[in-house]
């Protein structure tokens, strides 16, 4: 299993859940991931695509699935997220 490097302490159970799973692929639902965390995704989680992929924003939320060994795929009309393994 990958060791689980720091995650932003408020985004550490997801980091955790994401690290225990042996799948390529793990999909989880907006939902799912609120239920995880115990507070609700920010607006811009459901409304762009780069909130996920961090490719516009400096906050360190991407750390949580980046330490777990994973990207984010997100599919936002479905309100869904593939954390795809990295190579």
């Amino acid at each position: 299993m990958h060791q689980p490097k720091a995650a932003p302490a408020e985004y550490q159970s997801l980091c955790t859940y994401l690290d225990r799973r042996y799948a390529s692929t793990v999909v989880l639902t907006f939902e799912q991931m609120e239920a995880l965390l115990g507070f609700a995704l920010p607006e811009r989680a459901h409304t762009e695509r780069d909130w996920w992929t961090g490719a516009a924003f400096m906050d360190r939320h991407t750390d949580a699935w980046v330490a777990a060994g994973r990207t984010a795929m997100p599919n936002l009309l479905a309100r869904t997220v593939a954390f795809e393994r990295l190579p």
